[in-house]
């Protein structure tokens, strides 16, 4: 089976500002064509023995599997929790139209 070519990836954080800053650092590196945040949600998690429930911001990127290494060491770096969800999701099928832009947007740019 022939892996995906393109991918959702899923993250949160705690603030609406801290979404807005990872996405756009995304895009600007063009390691995601797009970033959709979704918010507040509420996430209950078990985090150093202890149940947590906390309000978060969904973002949800899309970009290549070309790309994916990049984005998670981005992810890394410029997220503020220890331990941030990063979740690559395949997209199996979609617009060739929209796929099409995923791809080029997200193409590392070339010095001419």
């Amino acid at each position: 089976m022939t892996p995906p070519a393109w991918l959702t990836v899923l993250t949160a954080t705690d603030s609406e500002e801290k979404a807005k800053l990872l996405a756009q650092g995304a895009v600007e590196a063009r390691l995601a064509a797009c970033v959709q945040i979704s918010a507040p949600l509420t996430s209950v998690y078990r985090w150093q023995n202890a149940i947590e429930t906390t309000e978060e911001w969904q973002l949800s990127f899309k970009t290549t599997a070309e790309r994916y290494d990049e984005l998670e060491a981005y992810l890394q770096q410029a997220h503020d929790y220890d331990t941030p969800e990063i979740i690559a999701l395949p997209v199996l099928r979609g617009s060739a139209r929209y796929l099409g832009w995923v791809s080029a947007e997200t193409a590392p740019v070339t010095a001419p």
